[in-house]
């Protein structure tokens, strides 16, 4: 009936509750004992068409009024903020989140990114994708293919606990190309030359939008379960050796050049997605070639109100999405073209996958638990539905593809989209829905934590099962 182990267990004492009661009182009495346990049952078997049961909504429901109550739903930073030390920091998951930089075994600098509650420390690559435009379809089956052994490769990896791709589209400055043909032009062109690359610099950027990669790679400070932890000089060392065969198979993907980021870039990226209006600014002093000092305490906002179903955060408001149920049937390569793409009616959207690796061991013993349940849900009716004989059909292939060598990898999906005006927000949400419906993708907006959603669907590599405070197995069971 869709119960997990502790609700089980829960229904058998009720029903041995019951039968006592039958036998030490009235039938009356254990009427009313088992209707109690019907209706305690019912709030976590009932459940909505994205998988949420009643007690879990009820719960979202009364933590985040607890919160708007006590007013931690506002952040306010910097100097006449409500911190201490006057910077702005990040709020959130992120806040205890720790910015260092080195290098690695070609001389790249490196951002590596720590949090100390979960003991995880993160790398961000850069890349820029080649896209599928005029390419042959044997090329995108080879990167899907390359993508799929990078995937697969992550649970062999010696203490990767987590993965994630982010792809950011947000409208095109200008800076850049006018940066590009200031340097390049040859004052003796001719006339017409001249004056048609200056409308191609003043009209170009004109409903253009850049889009923008990121894979962040997250693992574990303890080099085996129960390990000591290591600390950052330690990872930093170890990583630096690892870096280049990891941005090495994602040049395979498609992904293009492949690098670290560096501990400013990634101080910029943060900083703009909390306050898109620096964007400008930034480009601006990339063009001068200037820097622009940021410091990791520096790129938060200096104020955020995390509503019940969206986020104002500086300068621009946003709403996240989770995906509940991953497209159906057979998938293909082009299946998120339209949704990743840039929108109209969307100032910066940000979609990010997240993957979390299962160690090989534990790999086999899932696909066969989940055969053994997809058989069972099958043999338990005379008429079994489609959708039974189709979802043992997929275990079945799980199964025989594990035991052939492939990966098992847990994912999710966030989904934010940004708006500079508050009035926008609404066509921004109808825009998201249609483009999920051709991705068939079932999205659902994240209620009650718009904030940590946010600072998750970032390039930071917050690992969002050890930041709850029941956890996930826990979760998972009831």
């Amino acid at each position: 009936m869709g119960l997990g182990s502790i609700s089980t267990g829960v229904l058998l004492l009720g029903l041995i509750a019951t039968i006592m009661t039958v036998m030490a009182s009235t039938l009356t009495n254990a009427i009313g004992v088992f209707l109690v346990m019907v209706a305690a049952l019912s709030t976590v078997a009932v459940k909505d068409k994205h998988g949420q049961s009643m007690i879990v909504r009820a719960t979202n429901r009364f933590n985040f009024m607890r919160a708007r109550n006590s007013g931690a739903n506002v952040y306010r930073s910097g100097p006449l903020g409500r911190t201490k030390w006057g910077t702005n920091q990040l709020p959130g998951l992120a806040a205890q989140s720790r910015l260092s930089e080195h290098l690695d075994s070609y001389q790249r600098p490196f951002a590596l990114l720590s949090v100390p509650s979960s003991g995880d420390y993160t790398v961000i690559i850069g890349t820029e994708p080649d896209g599928a435009a005029l390419v042959d379809q044997e090329q995108v089956d080879g990167w899907v293919a390359d993508w799929g052994h990078w995937l697969a490769n992550l649970g062999d990896e010696a203490g990767i606990v987590a993965a994630a791709v982010t792809i950011e589209t947000a409208p095109d400055t200008g800076t850049r190309l006018r940066g590009e043909v200031t340097t390049n032009i040859d004052p003796e062109a001719p006339a017409y030359a001249r004056a048609m690359l200056n409308e191609v610099v003043a009209t170009y950027p004109s409903g253009s939008a850049s889009v923008r990669a990121y894979v962040s790679v997250t693992f574990s400070a303890a080099a085996r379960a129960n390990g000591r932890r290591r600390d950052a000089d330690e990872m930093a060392r170890e990583l630096a050796a690892r870096l280049p065969g990891l941005t090495q198979g994602l040049s395979a993907t498609g992904a293009g050049a492949a690098r670290p980021l560096s501990a400013q870039e990634l101080c910029e990226v943060i900083r703009i997605a909390y306050d898109p209006e620096v964007a400008t600014l930034i480009d601006d002093a990339h063009a001068d070639g200037e820097s622009t000092g940021l410091r990791w305490p520096d790129v938060g906002p200096s104020g955020h109100q995390s509503n019940w179903d969206s986020y104002r955060h500086d300068s621009a408001v946003s709403v996240t999405w989770q995906m509940t149920e991953a497209p159906r049937g057979i998938v293909q390569a082009n299946i998120l073209t339209r949704f990743l793409a840039p929108h109209r009616d969307i100032a910066r959207k940000r979609v990010t996958w997240l993957y979390r690796p299962i160690d090989a061991g534990r790999a086999a013993a899932i696909v066969q638990a989940d055969v053994r349940a997809a058989s069972f849900n099958e043999s338990a009716n005379d008429r079994p539905s489609a959708r039974a004989v189709v979802g043992t059909r997929a275990a079945l292939a799980t199964a025989a593809e594990e035991a052939s060598g492939a990966g098992l990898v847990n994912f999710g999906m966030l989904a934010t989209a940004t708006v500079m005006d508050v009035e926008r927000l609404a066509d921004a949400r109808a825009a998201m829905d249609n483009m999920s419906s051709t991705a068939r993708l079932r999205l659902r907006v994240v209620t009650g934590g718009q904030d940590s959603a946010f600072a998750a669907a970032l390039p930071l590599g917050l690992v969002l099962p050890k930041h709850l405070k029941l956890p996930a197995e826990l979760r998972g069971n009831i």
